[in-house]
């Protein structure tokens, strides 16, 4: 049995700052693997795989359901344990309501956020998202429901790649699993609603892809709401897992808004 989440290091040293990792659900830290390389040498890396995801199997203490306490309660233990005190956290789709969570209990360890096909004030689109997955798990076996939800978040033909990549991750997860995060929905629209009309005090860079037809419309009412403190950047031509689809696009969009200088092309 495990007591703290698994997670990967990239130390180079003190005078770097620290980035956090949060993947979305059904992924993994492999969800970041275009990241690495390009972060790395400019920040130490800290990447999470989340209860029941990747290889955080059969986590101590146990729980018959899960709520975004539980889930932030996992991240906070690894990122003390690690000692980072204080960091720039990049989270993707699911992550960004987690990161929501966590700026709301420990404001004092963000630097920055970076929300990849973030998820905002829930619309009709993802009320119906979110309730149709519990209605339908009656019915259905998960995987089928899972499929169903990447299908309709990456449904055109160029979304292929994110859309094997993400099913890949999702295969280790179990069917009892799978239900207790997506119990989270119950949590869900409290948690966003609450964060979208606080006054956001942390620099935040929100990216989508032009083509994240569930997600974009709420992602840009958020951040000409914030302004002050949110940029949006929208890419073209992707969908919603917008850090796999256009990794160097993104990349720059991330080490800009940090203010990381890089070689022109990289």
């Amino acid at each position: 049995m495990r007591q703290i989440l698994h997670h990967e290091v990239h130390f180079i040293g003190d005078h770097l700052d620290w980035m956090v990792f949060i993947h979305g659900a059904g992924g993994s830290l492999v969800t970041w693997k275009h990241q690495v390389k390009a972060f790395k040498p400019f920040f130490n890396l800290l990447l999470i795989d989340m209860r029941d995801h990747g290889y955080s199997k059969d986590l101590e203490p146990h729980y018959n359901s899960y709520d975004f306490d539980i889930v932030c309660d996992d991240i906070i233990k690894v990122v003390d344990e690690v000692g980072v005190t204080k960091a720039h956290f990049l989270a993707l789709s699911l992550g960004s309501i987690i990161l929501q969570k966590l700026s709301d209990r420990r404001p004092d360890m963000i630097t920055s956020m970076i929300m990849a096909g973030g998820v905002f004030k829930a619309d009709w689109k993802i009320h119906l998202f979110a309730h149709s997955g519990k209605f339908l798990s009656y019915f259905l076996p998960f995987r089928w429901i899972y499929d169903t939800f990447i299908m309709i978040v990456l449904p055109r033909a160029n979304h292929k790649p994110s859309r094997r990549l993400y099913r890949l991750q999702s295969k280790k997860l179990t069917a009892k699993e799978f239900l207790k995060w997506l119990g989270l929905y119950r949590d869900l629209f409290k948690v966003v609603r609450r964060f979208y009309r606080r006054k956001l005090s942390t620099s935040s860079l929100v990216v989508m892809g032009g083509q994240d037809h569930v997600f974009l419309d709420a992602a840009k009412r958020f951040t000409s709401k914030h302004a002050h403190a949110a940029e949006l950047v929208v890419i073209d031509g992707v969908g919603h897992l917008c850090n796999l689809e256009a990794t160097d696009v993104f990349n720059r969009a991330v080490l800009r808004f940090l203010n990381v200088a890089t070689p022109t092309g990289a």
